[in-house]
């Protein structure tokens, strides 16, 4: 692991990175994490409070400063936690192994074979540096009054804003420290909604099947992935999309029997990796294989480029253990019902060609017992138009006849843009004193917290910022260092210029 205080600059900030990196704290798990920012906060000079759901906030006396702004700086403390298959991590025990690379001629941070955490450990880290550098007078801001709030489980979804303690939202600006691209402010973002099937398996023992049938393995692997959001529109592959193509081809063929069907992960996460198993008869193996092989090649010629380390495999089982199969029927329906599944884009602003305006993502396949769960993703910045695509996805999931139940989870508000707000204004003006250049403003296609907080504490003013920052959500995840100490600068700009 690289000594990340060896940057430097900004001062303290890769301090408090480095030992946030060796807490874990995957989505639900945050108990480490925020016994450590509490006990920092404390150490500073500030108190500290937890509500029910879990979220910390960390403010000064404030006795003799009640006419001052109040500026909430606003992180999460959970990450995503996604690994490459071949890597042996536990991300209940073993801190990040955070490697210094080059990339597009500049250093980034990333770790090796793992998500990184940028996504929202630089929240933390920026909070918890400027409350040292306030604290050890290396940096003094009059006014206004900043409060350290710290929420839970945002990655997995966003639990702890929707049961924060209202009290917490109190204050004039609330800036949220989770934004990836260090010359843009976030001012608005998607609402989104998870839709889930579930799905009673039928099963069928191979030994009562009227022929010799052999096991194929077939496995998709060497994905980008990537946030299920923001990079909607990379053209990126989904594992789970591309398997099941191969599979509803064969089988529309020869007559398959699905033994396994895995992939994905993260509702907020495209899927990098896929897995299945499936029986075919004994006579037909050699052209199942050929197909397979054709159906690759076809695959890779249309998404090489943007997936050039892809690896799609497969071959026959010599040695397996005889298990039970999915019955003809199950699979049959499971795999019409995955191949039309839509996934990606849905539709574009009509005045912003860039920006995504609905979304779904087929997010994950797993199977427990004897129940197939499909998890997948609705987004749009526009709440009628989530429900016309979550409505569409419940429709086909009905169409399938397969015995199933299907629930709504996660749903979140939108956050609507305000361009007029006083906060939006200030920030603007500290970035062009700084930079001498123009901020871009954005409305991002992922949810954020701030849409929930708005929601709840209507009249208090938002923006959203932070340093560069690519590949989130997946073991490619990397942040620029160098917009590190930019952010920084602007951050403490923006602070001393509200009044």
């Amino acid at each position: 692991m690289n000594n990340l205080e060896d940057l430097s600059k900004p001062e303290h900030f890769w301090k408090y990175f480095q030992a946030i990196s060796e807490v874990p704290r995957c989505s639900g798990n945050e108990e480490r994490i925020r016994a450590f920012i509490k006990d920092q906060c404390e150490r500073l000079g500030y108190h500290t409070q937890m509500d029910d759901a879990g979220n910390l906030i960390a403010f000064p006396s404030l006795d003799d400063q009640k006419s001052n702004k109040i500026v909430i700086l606003q992180s999460h403390m959970d990450m995503v936690c996604e690994k490459n298959k071949e890597i042996l991590h536990d991300f209940q025990k073993n801190p990040l192994d955070l490697e210094i690379i080059e990339y597009r001629g500049e250093k980034w941070l990333t770790a090796k074979g793992t998500t990184l955490g940028a996504d929202n450990g630089v929240g933390i880290a920026f909070s918890l540096a400027l409350l040292e550098a306030q604290s050890t007078q290396k940096l003094t801001i009059q006014q206004p009054i900043i409060k350290l709030l710290f929420t839970v489980e945002e990655e997995k979804g966003l639990t702890g804003a929707f049961n924060i303690d209202p009290v917490f939202l109190e204050g004039d600006y609330l800036i949220n420290l989770d934004s990836e691209e260090d010359d843009t402010f976030t001012i608005g973002c998607a609402g989104g909604i998870n839709t889930t099937g579930k799905i009673h398996l039928s099963y069928q023992k191979i030994d009562e099947c009227d022929r010799e049938l052999r096991p194929v393995h077939l496995t998709i692997t060497g994905l980008k992935g990537g946030h299920s959001g923001v990079d909607i529109n990379k053209g990126r592959a989904n594992a789970i999309k591309i398997i099941s193509k191969m599979l509803w081809k064969v089988n529309d063929q020869y007559h398959i029997h699905l033994a396994s069907l895995t992939g994905g992960n993260l509702p907020n996460a495209i899927p990098r990796e896929a897995e299945a198993l499936f029986y075919t008869r004994e006579n037909s193996v050699e052209q199942v294989l050929s197909l397979l092989e054709q159906t690759k090649t076809e695959i890779e010629l249309g998404i090489s480029k943007v997936e050039p380390d892809m690896k799609i495999e497969f071959s026959e089982v010599e040695h397996i253990q005889k298990q039970k199969m999915f019955s003809q029927r199950i699979t049959d329906k499971l795999l019409h019902l995955l191949y039309v599944m839509p996934n990606g884009p849905i539709s574009y602003h009509p005045k912003d060609r860039d920006l995504v305006y609905t979304s779904t993502n087929l997010a994950s396949i797993r199977i427990d017992s004897d129940i197939l769960t499909i998890i997948t993703s609705q987004r749009s910045l526009h709440e009628i138009s989530k429900t016309i695509i979550q409505e569409k996805i419940i429709a086909l999931f009905e169409l399938s006849d397969l015995d199933l139940e299907i629930e709504h989870k996660g749903g979140y508000p939108g956050w609507q843009p305000n361009f007029d707000s006083e906060l939006l204004k200030i920030a603007k003006k500290s970035y062009l004193n700084l930079f001498n250049e123009e901020p871009q403003i954005h409305t991002i296609h992922a949810g954020l917290e701030t849409g929930i907080m708005k929601e709840k504490a209507p009249n208090l003013e938002m923006i959203s910022l932070g340093p560069t920052v690519l590949g989130g959500h997946s073991p490619d995840e990397k942040l620029r260092i160098k917009s590190v100490a930019k952010i920084w600068s602007l951050l403490i700009e923006l602070l001393q210029n509200i009044r």
